[in-house]
């Protein structure tokens, strides 16, 4: 499972940064899934290897713009790139009536169906891939953090069980294995029933615009990697004079830390803190603050940092082209 950062300034771009944007790759290499679409994310994704074809679902956070602004023009790209499979949209309520005017409006008529679910009452989502499941978390409008779960960790048929229930050998058995549910003499068979799996399934947390951390704890039980935003460092929310609905680098690391999660990785940060140190605020600033409190495996996230969750648990950095 990669993590592949498209976008990793909050409120506006900077010349280094996009807004929000984040892929999950599958270990298939094929499948992807995108978490948040801030405006200009189609842009970033002609960067990466990544096709509008291989898009299994988006997930949105919440409805400000930095989040979810640049999800009309891609759906439309990918219209017009001829993907013709159903893409599952999941996200809180008013998206879809957002999403379907604005193409409805500019006449953008897509080849291919939107199934949207509401974060409000998502329950879980899944596919044989992935289960997902929604937290709400704390900003100025509702807002929802995804926990991505590995469905199949390295799974293997249960021949026994499979003999008992009389299950013959052949195309059957070899739907189930690849996580489908299938019907046998008038009855379902459930994939996850005839399986064994061999190791603990890893778990991704991905967090939208919060200011309570600790909502997130039950998400993060079991999870190797938390990715959160650190808008700001806790000098700069102090003397701030309205509630900004967001975390600070030392909130954020508090709590991973508290929670037991060996990875943290931040982002979504103020365009006021620089790349470079002693020019004013500093990215290395939050990475300061953050380490004073968290003692796992810290990264601060930028666009185009791709990171590898490996079946062990350990998430390491994975080199890439050099960006033009």
């Amino acid at each position: 499972m990669d993590l592949l950062f498209l976008g990793t300034s909050s409120g506006t771009p900077t010349k280094a940064r996009n807004v929000t944007g984040l892929a999950l790759l599958e270990d298939t290499g094929k499948g992807w899934y995108l978490i948040d679409c801030g405006e200009g994310t189609q842009h970033r994704l002609l960067r990466t290897p990544l096709s509008l074809h291989d898009l299994r679902a988006i997930f949105i956070s919440h409805v400000h713009g930095d989040h979810c602004y640049g999800l009309p023009g891609l759906l439309a790209s990918a219209g017009m790139m001829g993907r013709k499979a159903p893409l599952a949209i999941i996200a809180p309520d008013g998206i879809e009536q957002w999403v379907r005017a604005t193409l409805s409006m500019s006449q953008s008529w897509l080849g291919y169906e939107l199934d949207f679910h509401a974060a409000e009452s998502l329950g879980e989502w899944r596919n044989p891939q992935v289960r997902v499941e929604a937290s709400a978390l704390s900003h100025r409008v509702p807002c929802y953090g995804y926990s991505f779960t590995e469905a199949r960790p390295d799974p293997r048929l249960d021949i026994d069980r499979l003999d008992r229930d009389g299950v013959p050998r052949g195309p059957l058995w070899g739907q189930l294995a690849r996580g489908f549910d299938v019907q046998h003499q008038g009855r379902t068979l459930r994939s996850d029933d005839y399986l064994t799996f061999t190791r603990t399934s890893r778990r991704i947390v991905i967090g939208g615009d919060n200011d309570r951390p600790e909502l997130l704890a039950e998400a993060c039980r079991g999870a190797q990697v938390l990715v959160h935003e650190a808008t700001y460092t806790q000098a700069i929310a102090d003397d701030a004079r309205n509630d900004f609905g967001h975390s600070t680098a030392a909130q954020v690391a508090a709590f991973a830390h508290s929670a037991g999660v060996p990875n943290l990785v931040l982002t979504h940060f103020s365009a006021r803190y620089q790349p470079t140190p002693n020019r004013g605020l500093s990215i290395e600033d939050i990475r300061a603050e953050a380490a004073a409190r968290f003692h796992g495996q810290l990264y601060l996230a930028h666009d185009f940092l791709r990171l590898r969750l490996s079946k062990s648990g350990e998430l390491q950095l994975v080199e890439t082209p050099r960006q033009r």
